[in-house]
């Protein structure tokens, strides 16, 4: 169904007017959506009305992709019967129940790149058969139905869904991440189909695949068959050509980016399973006794770095290039290039006689940059790098290297400030700080024989990055802190990140959600109320009932509080400021 724009608005307008309330203000609703939209206004008194057993959802069926959403949420809404842990109070209609939801999408053929519109008009009015879902593209509809699934619920033997009510949404952020890491320990297909429908209904929008790393080399390619077949843990550890297809579509089922990252430089020891000539230092030990840590091969166990002084490390890694930019259709393509170890190259007999005759370490990344980066923009991507390529202390580029329209940078070290760093040098950024955004921290760390832990006093969680990353703090941390206005517009968003030292699908879950959750909501609407207040107080509750509703998705979220505080909203709160 297609409208003009100038239509649309009048018909927004006209249904607002007449069919809700004269005095349209915001309340505190008893229903909860997560992430928060921007706008949600239901009047008070609230009400609701029955979700007829028949009910149906009217849509486009031009986009493939948008159809198996709508069919989806249609199911999902007339068979999840959720029973909220805190009995919304409204005043129940007694008009004919709602039987449909009508959808009109403006631009069905619009892609799901970066900077799409996702946002939506939803209005489910006080009386009569029918709600209105608008939406710019497929992208933003998928948004707008995901928000009046979280607006059903089920009590007293029938479904109810809340009326009297629009919303107004779009995204504060176009990046909304969570990376997942594949090499160092495997996750099947399944689990990263379950991620992706998490992230779905939390409006996250892109699943950094951290593919590949020293540790295994897990997709199939083409071009490189022996790399996964000799650097892959097993045949039954590798992800196919179909595998990714199916996790691709899925996520363009779910309004979710795949952007995939294969490492280089640096972390690609599992490379030399197939092509030991081009990987320096290769399973050796990572921190031999005796030598200083700035003299280490690694920066954990897992040694191994690209050669740029072998001319077939380019033909290898051009081959590796193409294969995964056929195999990802996303405009992003993660290049990796951060922990690059002098030890490590120092160590390679080839690039002692270049320093010797007044090489530098730089220089090597340098060449690999120049014979990289212009191959993968001529793929027509973008390339996505670690932060470190341009700010490490001891192995970087000059920025001539790193054209800022083709070049964005992910930063990860040392909070706002490197953030700053990038953005004004004119750099787009996505943040993952590891202060505030790393999954895995605050478990301890990974290493055998270490006597850190012979002592009797707290360690903080015994990790590089601990402790442990509450969804407070993840809830709380302002990604463009510190920033001018026109160094915030280059912030495109964030990522929460869990690297797989000691995670595997058993831990998947409970470390991702609802921590993720948090990231989810302040990139989206964001940590703020209408007063410029952090709002975490009144988030606790609201992401207690969200949690509870994922776990019965099937999505093993942990819990944030005792059964008793989501029973009793607000009693567990501090009234004691800090």
């Amino acid at each position: 169904m297609m409208l003009p724009f100038r239509s649309i608005i009048i018909f927004i307008i006209t249904t607002i007017v007449f069919q809700l309330y004269p005095l349209l203000t915001s309340a505190t609703t008893s229903i909860n959506v997560w992430p928060k939209p921007t706008t949600f206004t239901w009047p008070q008194p609230q009400q609701a009305t029955h979700l007829s057993p028949t009910f149906t959802i009217t849509a486009p069926t031009t986009n493939p992709y948008l159809s198996a959403a709508v069919t989806r949420y249609l199911r999902q809404i007339l068979s999840e019967h959720h029973r909220p842990l805190v009995p919304p109070s409204v005043n129940l209609s007694t008009s004919t129940p709602l039987r449909t939801l009508t959808i009109t999408v403006i631009n069905l053929s619009t892609p799901l790149h970066h900077g799409v519109n996702e946002s939506y008009t939803l209005i489910i009015p006080s009386t009569g058969v029918s709600a209105t879902l608008i939406a710019e593209t497929p992208w933003g509809a998928m948004r707008g139905l995901e928000t009046f699934s979280q607006l059903v619920w089920w009590e007293a033997h029938s479904l109810r869904v809340a009326a009297g009510l629009y919303v107004v949404d779009a995204p504060l952020f176009e990046h909304r991440g969570v990376l997942l890491d594949t090499s160092r320990n495997f996750y099947g297909v399944e689990d990263i189909l379950r991620t992706i429908k998490a992230m779905s209904a939390n409006k996250l929008n892109v699943f950094h695949w951290h593919i590949t790393d020293s540790h295994s080399f897990p997709l199939v390619l083409p071009s490189e068959p022996e790399l996964a077949a000799k650097g892959s843990y097993g045949s039954d550890m590798q992800y196919s050509a179909a595998d990714v297809a199916n996790i691709v579509r899925f996520g363009l089922e779910h309004g979710v980016r795949v952007m995939p990252e294969i490492d280089t430089p640096g972390h690609t020891g599992s490379w030399a399973a197939a092509y030991p000539e081009i990987v320096s230092c290769a399973n050796m030990f990572w921190w031999p006794a005796g030598v200083l840590w700035a003299d280490r091969l690694a920066s954990e166990p897992g040694t191994g770095q690209l050669n740029p002084l072998n001319p077939k490390t380019y033909q290898v890694v051009k081959n590796v290039i193409k294969d995964v930019a056929t195999m990802f259709p996303e405009p992003f393509f993660h290049s990796g290039a951060d922990e690059i170890v002098p030890g490590c190259w120092k160590a390679d007999q080839n690039i002692q006689t270049f320093i010797k005759y007044g090489g530098t370490l730089s220089q090597l990344l340098e060449t690999f940059i120049n014979s990289t980066h212009p191959y993968i923009t001529s793929l027509n991507r973008t390339v996505v790098y670690w932060e470190d390529v341009l700010l490490d202390a001891s192995i970087k580029v000059d920025s001539i290297f790193l054209p800022r329209e083709s070049t964005i940078l992910q930063t990860w070290n040392n909070g706002i400030n490197n953030t700053k760093k990038i953005v004004s040098a004119g750099y787009r950024a996505i943040v993952s700080s590891s202060d505030m955004y790393y999954l895995d921290c605050g478990h301890g760390d990974f290493l055998g024989n270490d006597s850190q832990y012979d002592k009797q006093t707290d360690d903080k969680g015994g990790s590089w990055c601990g402790p442990f990353k509450t969804w407070q703090t993840i809830y709380d941390y302002d990604i463009t802190e510190g920033l001018s206005e026109e160094e915030a517009k280059l912030v495109l968003g964030g990522e929460v990140a869990l690297w797989s030292e000691q995670a595997d699908p058993s831990v998947l879950d409970g470390r991702i959600w609802p921590r993720a959750s948090a990231l989810a909501e302040t990139l989206w609407s964001g940590n703020r109320n209408k007063n410029g207040v952090k709002r975490y107080g009144e988030a606790t509750d609201r992401l207690n009932e969200w949690r509870y509703r994922m776990v019965n998705k099937g999505i093993g979220a942990e819990p944030i509080q005792p059964l008793w505080c989501v029973k009793n909203p607000g009693m567990c709160n501090t009234v004691n400021v800090a």
